[in-house]
């Protein structure tokens, strides 16, 4: 049996060629370097400069999935200061926006991943398009 199903797929050109790979999105954090690069389907289609954590407090390393999203978050650890397009990965670590786009580019945040709001706002859509099944995010020292 196992024989006759192999080679109807054979003939058929192969059950994976005739279904589309799974989209995915994939946001790499580079802590040395302050930046982030969003890979969508395999491709870089991204790159922007991130402000992570200063000294005294971390950013985690790792790779996670998106948890929740929210389009506005307030933060209620740090006098409800604003996450726009916030895309959480580890409890209330989030990437998210920021009106301190004179930061980024360096160590600033308690901890998040934060970037403009406009970018914040491509990455959110993004991950809200395709799922947090084929979302990831990615963090590297």
């Amino acid at each position: 049996m196992l024989k006759r199903v192999l080679a109807c797929a054979a003939l058929a050109g192969g059950l994976a060629a005739a279904v589309p790979a799974e989209a995915t999105v994939v946001a790499q954090i580079s802590l040395s370097q302050q930046r982030m690069d969003v890979v969508v389907n395999g491709a870089r289609a991204y790159s922007w400069p991130v402000s992570t954590a200063r000294r005294g407090y971390v950013t985690p390393t790792g790779s996670y999935r998106p948890t929740r999203t929210a389009r506005m978050w307030y933060s209620r650890k740090y006098d409800m200061s604003p996450m726009p397009y916030s895309v959480f990965f580890r409890g209330g670590y989030a990437i998210h926006g920021t009106t301190y786009v004179r930061s980024l580019g360096r160590p600033a945040s308690h901890g998040c991943v934060r970037l403009h709001t406009a970018n914040a706002a491509i990455l959110y859509n993004l991950v809200q398009k395709k799922g947090f099944g084929a979302a990831r995010v990615v963090i590297r020292p």
